[in-house]
């Protein structure tokens, strides 16, 4: 804990689960942390030489890299939602909570790729505990190799 804050070890606890599942899936990991309302993603308009949230707090935003194939990277914001980008294929507002099941399925081959012919294009489909799955929509444009072996 940084100075009594409770909002660092929130984000610290994703960024620990996530380096677990890069060791899982024998994936190299690269982790960006930034702290601070003036330095966080969502705070621009924190204004100069400001830290904190009006509550005092410390807000702490992480950017993390996976090596590899499919190409994955992670925004963990202070709001407890993330940002996670497959091959090119935003997919916002995924809850903290979801992060690990999320990339189990992207890591693990669970996430496939359908097509639709009108309008033209594609879905990244993502399975998530509970039975419910994150379907994010793409150009057809957009299909690397990897998202192109996972068109069913």
């Amino acid at each position: 804990m940084i100075g009594g804050m409770d909002h660092f070890p929130t984000t610290e606890v994703a960024v620990t689960a996530l380096r677990t599942l890069a060791d899982e899936y024998a994936r190299e990991i690269e982790v960006t942390h930034d702290i601070g309302a003036d330095q966080t993603s969502r705070r621009s308009a924190a204004g100069v030489g400001v830290t904190t949230d009006p509550d005092g707090s410390l807000p702490h935003e992480a950017f993390v890299e996976f090596g590899g194939v499919p190409r994955v990277s992670v925004r963990l914001y202070p709001e407890n939602d993330a940002l996670i980008e497959v091959e090119g294929v935003e997919c916002p507002d995924i809850a903290r909570d979801d992060v690990p099941a999320f990339l189990r399925s992207v890591f693990g081959d669970l996430a496939y790729v359908r097509g639709r012919r009108f309008p033209p294009g594609y879905f990244l489909i993502v399975p998530l505990p509970g039975d419910r799955t994150h379907r994010e929509w793409m150009p057809m444009v957009n299909l690397s190799p990897w998202l192109s072996s996972r068109v069913r």
